[in-house]
């Protein structure tokens, strides 16, 4: 069985340390780890450092920490701007993501999206997800924790505006074979197989809500430089299109 990994601030020296705090009760109290037993320690940043534990106690576990490593970060970097969805399918669809290899979601205000993020519930929402992203990739023992987007969410406008920057920073010569954006239509006459992928850069794809991505949205999207694709016949859920196309995604670029 691989490790277990436990995430903190900043990765400590070499030699001996107290977790505590959250996950210093998860690794004592639940996981309830014992003496002799191997765990990584991560920063969400690409650094990880093995760690056996000395002694436990309650709520904490005193650990001998050994040299860290920097996991550089992947390229190009997968960025899924995420129709927001009812329910917990928006939560899901980040659990699993995350699982996948996503490195950046952008929670994204939807003209089809039935639940609308305003004021408190916006940010409450916004780190619940944060919090999902975290939890899955202590799961799946990454070392780059995504980031979620958002000031609590991002509009068609300024998602847009994004793509249109990574569209004018590709066609420059001086970054070649940099960034790409895709939307993910089931009418797309291209399939996400077959179209050609950056080597470096931003990698943006674009999901929708249960209705899906509105007729204006893709137009906008399509003039700031993003190319509609499609996955394959079936239409998938909003919680599920992602994953399918990351995993696609990962096999096409050599991560799996």
């Amino acid at each position: 069985m691989s490790r277990p990994l436990f995430l903190v601030d900043a990765l400590p020296a070499i030699g001996q340390f107290v977790l505590e705090g959250a996950e210093g009760r998860h690794a004592a109290d639940v996981q309830r780890l014992r003496p002799g037993e191997e765990l990584l320690l991560g920063d969400g940043l690409g650094g990880l450092a093995p760690a056996t534990v000395v002694s436990a106690a309650k709520g904490s576990l005193l650990l001998d920490v050994g040299q860290a490593a920097l996991t550089d970060a992947p390229q190009p970097r997968l960025i899924v701007a995420q129709g927001l969805a009812k329910g917990d399918r928006g939560e899901l669809a980040v659990q699993a993501m995350t699982e996948v290899g996503v490195d950046e979601i952008l929670p994204w205000a939807a003209a089809r999206s039935v639940t609308q993020w305003r004021g408190d519930r916006g940010a409450k929402s916004r780190d619940k997800w944060a919090a999902t992203a975290r939890e899955a990739a202590k799961q799946a023992r990454r070392a780059w924790v995504p980031a979620v987007g958002g000031a609590p969410d991002v509009s068609t406008k300024q998602l847009a505006a994004r793509i249109s920057r990574l569209h004018s920073w590709r066609l420059t010569q001086a970054f070649p074979g940099s960034g790409s954006a895709f939307v993910l239509h089931e009418e797309a006459g291209v399939r996400l197989a077959a179209v050609d992928l950056p080597d470096n850069g931003d990698l943006i794809l674009v999901v929708g809500p249960e209705g899906g991505v509105a007729p204006d949205e893709l137009a906008t999207f399509t003039e700031a430089g993003a190319v509609p694709v499609r996955l394959g016949d079936n239409v998938l859920r909003t919680s599920t299109a992602g994953v399918a196309a990351i995993s696609l995604l990962n096999t096409r670029l050599g991560r799996w």
